[in-house]
């Protein structure tokens, strides 16, 4: 009964064994299947009114900071905001303090593959500042910004003033080549930046209008106020380029005769039995069938 059960283990065993060596062959020789690299989504940001402004009350007895942000977006997660107003409380007595109103404010930022782009547009748009209720820091009529960012190529930012700017009820004439000041006496000063864009190899920003900003109209009795502020901006990076999957292997193709090498072709056994793709699979498992079969003989001769 041992013996019996000894023999059919090994018989089993050499015929699992070749079919083992002859299903794997072509797998151990080709190798893994090459992986697909995703690259990194891309980020947008697009933003209509953002500030950075310190405020002095009462004789500047005290310090509020002006930190305002309108129709903020970004995205991977496309986002788009239209509000048309930004207010703030605490500087004004109690009463919300309207910084903007607009009859067009849109920001969107938008990431799909292999883009990212972002768009904000502001249209007859007045910005208040506290201490200056009646009179207007800036109005303008109209501002774009736009920036592109696409995986492989170079990213694109551009922004455009659609007709006229008035500061501090001064109507101005801003040019992209320098800062722009308008000065008023017994009011203050405003710096006035137009069409700031840059791009680098991924990313892309364009601003429509950077304002620097030191309004001090003590003689009213009211606030100073120092700092900055920016109208339509746009920002994106590019996702990157999905990485290039591997070519598979080209067969070789014949070409033309081609001739034995190291001697006649009898002698290396090929002319009768040719070369194909699955002569090492075949070899090998044959080669398995021989072990065990000359370990199944040796065990005979063992019993006998």
């Amino acid at each position: 009964m041992n013996s019996t059960n000894f023999r059919m283990p090994a018989r089993r065993f050499a015929t699992v064994a070749a079919a083992t060596a002859l299903a794997a062959g072509p797998t151990a020789l080709g190798g893994a299947s090459a992986a697909h690299a995703t690259g990194e989504q891309g980020r947008a940001s697009a933003v209509v009114l953002r500030t950075g402004l310190d405020v002095s009350l009462l004789g500047r007895t005290a310090n509020v900071p002006l930190a305002v942000a309108l129709n903020e977006v970004e995205a991977p997660r496309s986002a788009r905001k239209t509000a048309l107003t930004a207010t703030l409380d605490g500087v004004d007595g109690g009463r919300p303090f309207s910084v903007l109103a607009a009859e067009t404010a849109d920001a969107k930022a938008t990431v799909t593959d292999g883009t990212a782009e972002a768009t904000t547009e502001l249209a007859h748009a007045k910005v208040h500042v506290p201490g200056l209720p009646l009179l207007s820091l800036v109005e303008i009529e109209g501002v774009t910004s736009k920036a592109t960012c696409e995986a492989g190529k170079t990213p694109t930012a551009s922004s455009n003033l659609l007709g006229a700017v008035t500061v501090l009820g001064r109507k101005v004439t801003v040019t992209a080549g320098g800062p722009t000041d308008v000065k008023v006496p017994g009011v203050g000063e405003v710096r006035l930046d137009l069409s700031t864009n840059a791009t680098t190899s991924r990313t892309a920003a364009a601003t429509a209008l950077q304002l620097r900003v030191s309004v001090d109209p003590l003689k009213l009795g009211v606030a100073a106020v120092e700092g900055t502020l920016t109208l339509a901006k746009a920002t994106c990076e590019a996702p990157s380029a999905p990485a290039a999957s591997a070519a598979p292997p080209a067969e070789a193709k014949p070409q033309g005769e081609v001739k034995p090498q190291g001697g006649p072709a009898k002698e290396a056994g090929l002319a009768e039995t040719g070369g194909g793709s699955l002569t090492p699979y075949l070899a090998g498992g044959a080669l398995v069938l021989l072990v065990a079969g000359g370990a199944a003989a040796a065990t005979a001769r063992r019993r006998g």
